[in-house]
């Protein structure tokens, strides 16, 4: 496995950051700063970034697990531990997706994290997105099933979403099951 550091950490990436209240950082000259602003600042065990985007970074896939749902505050801090950093490479089958049932939401991860239970399908970042898309609209709206028979919204809705996220088939092959 690739060893990242201070050198190479921003080359084709997928990390998730830990935000870092920041209170608890303590600010100093950084090491580097982006053309977008983001401030780097590097220690033995990782890096610290200041900055006000997350998501998509250049070539780099960085998501930031925030403190809080709180989102009135654009700068954030997070730090990432060296050996947090992932390979990215838009075109490989590196990609699974979880969904949070209470929350109704849908977030992608990376093959090579603890927590892959080899389940999910692996896509690679194109089809991750167009799948995470539209699981997001089984789970929040519901004109995707006005053709379709069933009792409870609920269950066919869970149905339907396991399948994308455990198979390969589309949303139409999976829908047809329903008709």
């Amino acid at each position: 496995m690739k060893t990242y550091h201070s050198k190479n950490f921003h080359k084709y990436t997928f990390c998730l950051w830990n935000e870092v209240s920041q209170a608890d950082f303590e600010v100093q000259k950084s090491h580097f700063k982006s053309k977008s602003g983001s401030e780097y600042f590097f220690t033995e065990d990782g890096v610290y970034r200041i900055s006000n985007h997350w998501g998509r970074v250049a070539n780099c896939r960085w998501r930031l697990v925030p403190l809080t749902d709180n989102k009135n505050q654009y700068t954030k801090v997070g730090f990432a531990h060296w050996n947090d950093f992932l390979p990215n490479d838009e075109n490989a089958k590196l990609f699974f997706i979880q969904v949070d049932w209470e929350q109704k939401t849908v977030d992608f991860f990376h093959k090579d994290l603890p927590f892959y239970d080899g389940k999910a399908v692996l896509r690679n970042a194109a089809e991750t997105a167009k799948v995470m898309k539209t699981i997001k609209q089984v789970l929040n709206e519901e004109n995707w099933a006005k053709h379709l028979e069933y009792e409870d919204l609920d269950v066919i809705r869970k149905e339907i979403v396991e399948s994308m996220v455990a198979t390969d088939l589309s949303f139409n092959e999976i829908k047809r099951k329903y008709c």
